[in-house]
């Protein structure tokens, strides 16, 4: 059984789909992945508008997350977002 690396190298070969791009966002904003996976991230963000919006948001919850202030977020927020981003991860899945 090949170790991460090698099912990464796998996946790359093969096309991102959103769930492998979603599991890299936050190591992508940090520069932390490889540049064979951070070339086929830009190239998947560059044709899917639900990942680029993902990315996009992630960038921008860091960079309030850095800032010193402290925001309150409604109630029920973080199960929203939940529910929204697995319809959009299962309904990315059918396009496949």
């Amino acid at each position: 059984m090949a170790g991460p690396e090698g099912w990464w190298r796998m996946t790359l070969r093969m096309r991102l789909d959103c769930k492998h791009v979603w599991a890299q966002v936050s190591e992508y904003i940090d520069g932390a992945v490889s540049g064979e996976m951070k070339e086929a991230i830009e190239r998947h963000l560059a044709n899917c508008r639900h990942c680029s919006a993902v990315y996009d948001s992630t960038r921008n919850i860091l960079v309030l997350a850095g800032d010193e202030r402290t925001f309150e977020v409604p109630v029920g927020f973080g199960e929203r977002l939940h529910e929204r981003l697995q319809a959009c991860i299962d309904s990315r899945g059918s396009d496949a």
